[in-house]
Formats: C-alpha cells, structure tokens, sequence
C-alpha cells in the first residue's frame, strides 16, 4: 500500500510566505475567494503545515473519474482532485520573478518520464507533464519552498510520478492566484442535450483511462466568452465549432469558471472550479453556466463531440486566437490578453 502521506525534511531555505493582498482585482479583492480548503477542513492543517517536498495522497477516496489539477500560485501547492474530490495536495515551486509561470487553463499535450531540458544543459525533468510547447510543464524539481522555477512547475519526484500515472493527455490543468474547491453543478446548463446524456451512458470511463485516451488531436475543450459573445470548441489545437451564445442578463460579470464533465451512474454533471487568475475574477459556478445558452444546431454539433473528461471554459475574458499559444493546446492564458 502506498503511504499517503510523503514528509522528507530539506536543508533548504525557509519557505517565503506567499499572501493574496488586499488589493481588488477585478471588482474582487484578492483574499476573499473561497480557500481549496476550509478553516474546518480536518486536513487544513496538514495542508498548511506541508513542508518543501512533502505531499499527501489519497487515490482511494475517488477511485474512479477523470482528474483536474489546480496549481495554487499564492501558496505554492498543487491539488489534484478527480471525479471533484480533492485525493493529493503537494507542495510545489513555480517560477521566479522574470520567469513568471502564466495563469491560465491549459491541458497537457504530452506526457515523458524521462525527458530532458533542450533548453538547460539537458537538466532531468522526470514525469515531465507538458502544457505549452514554448515550455511550461509539471515535472519533478527543486523545492526550496518559494517560486525558483523558469516558469514551470516543480514538484516532489514522487508525487510527480503518482499524478503522472493519474493524468491523460487532455486532463485540464487550472494555474490560478486562487480557487476554490471543486463542486457539483446540479443546473444541466450548456449542451446538455438528450443525445449527450445517451453517449455519456455508453462512454462513461474511469480513473484507468489510458494515457493516450483522448490522443493530443482529440481531447475537447470548450471557452464560452462573455466579451466576444460566443462559444469555441477546441479539438486538440483547432477550432471546430465556432458560433453566437446567449447570456442572462448579460451586463453581470461570469467570472472564471473551469467545467469538467463526468457522468454518474449515466446522468451528465459538471464539476466546477472557480479561480482567479491575473485580473479575471472568479465567478459562481452554478450561476454561469445556468445563464448560458446556445442555438439547438450548435449543441446538437458539441454533444457529438464531447465525452467524460471534456472541459468547458466560462470566462468574460476574449477567447480569439491570440489568448491561445500558436501550436499549442492553451485553452486561455491570461498573459496572451492585451
């Protein structure tokens, strides 16, 4: 059996402590989204008291369902959660200043165990999970318990091999300021149409997904934008569904908000992760996706695409082409948003 919980000491510097501020981002003060884990949380203080290198993990509690993975810039952790339920936290160290790791929605596009810097004298990065190709990824690395990275994200090397074996290429990856916890969505909201609900009976899978499930061309991922008034569903790098959507009273914020579809016992739901991330707010999770609709062509369109594990991107931000990297899988980074 795997001991859940990794404490290797480090003579290492002392862990900077990493605060939201005050200050309002975006209408929203930073500090006042609702932690990934509650003051009454009985492991809140295990998780605050996580020591460079150290993680806990907890396969068990969710056994089955697709993951996403949040990593918290503001206090240097990493959550994993599948099927909305938080199974690893791990400590973690982004990258420093000048060398900034950007806040976004991304997915990973490739997965090594052994690869290689091509940029840095070919330094080891073990279980190196990419999410861009102009190089961030998650992988194995140093943890002085303060952001030291050139902008990837380090993490314990066993940690990094367990959420390795836990991912897909596809599997969403949230890096965020802030976020809360994961939660069901009851509303059926954005493409729940009858035909998805049939298809995700049938395709319904678990956490033994291959790596290579979805393949780097077909994974799904959907950004609903509020500026641009329209929905793009992305299938791998490339747009193939662009069309109108509509919004309840559409001069009130979305915020941010991260979908993840699964299915239980063959009835479709999300689960959401709201997040800030530079100036973009958070958003309320089930409010968002209960005011976007689209045209019937066009949900008949994404409901044959889309299967568990396929991501819906609510934000007030632009989706156009430029909020995505040139031959990448990036779902929207705030950095690329002028």
């Amino acid at each position: 059996m795997t001991d859940p919980t990794c404490r290797r000491p480090r003579l290492l510097a002392r862990r900077d402590i990493l605060k939201l501020g005050a200050a309002a981002v975006g209408g929203v003060a930073l500090g006042m989204l609702a932690p990934a884990f509650a003051a009454d949380d009985p492991e809140s203080a295990t998780i605050a008291g996580l020591k460079p290198g150290e993680y806990v993990w907890y396969p068990d509690r969710a056994p089955e369902g697709f993951v996403a993975v949040v990593v918290n810039l503001s206090d240097q952790r990493a959550f994993v959660y599948r099927n909305g339920v938080r199974i690893g936290v791990s400590t973690a160290s982004t990258g420093r200043a000048g060398h900034d790791t950007p806040t976004g929605v991304f997915t990973i596009l490739g997965k090594d165990a052994d690869h290689h810097s091509s940029l840095y004298n070919e330094a080891s990065m073990p279980f190196t999970e990419r999410l861009t190709w102009s190089g961030v990824a998650l992988h194995a690395g140093g943890l002085p318990g303060y952001p030291s990275s050139h902008g990837c994200v380090h993490l314990p090397l066993t940690f990094a091999k367990l959420l390795f074996s836990a991912t897909h290429i596809g599997t969403p990856v949230i890096i965020a300021d802030s976020h809360t916890a994961p939660q069901s969505v009851l509303h059926p909201g954005l493409i729940m149409s009858e035909g998805l609900e049939q298809q995700l009976a049938v395709d319904a899978t678990g956490s033994g997904a291959p790596e290579d499930m979805a393949g780097a061309g077909s994974a799904v991922s959907m950004v609903a934008s509020a500026a641009d008034r329209s929905l793009t569903v992305l299938q791998g790098a490339q747009a193939v569904i662009q069309g109108p959507i509509n919004i309840a009273n559409p001069s009130a914020a979305l915020g941010n908000v991260v979908y993840v579809l699964a299915s239980a016992n063959g009835t479709p739901r999300w689960t959401a992760i709201s997040y800030e991330g530079g100036t973009a707010p958070a958003g309320a999770a089930q409010q968002a996706l209960a005011r976007i609709t689209v045209d019937p062509s066009i949900n008949r369109q994404v409901a044959a695409l889309v299967k568990p594990g396929a991501t819906l991107f609510v934000t007030d931000l632009p989706a156009h082409p430029a909020t995505r990297s040139d031959g990448g899988f990036v779902i929207l980074t705030h950095k690329a948003v002028s």
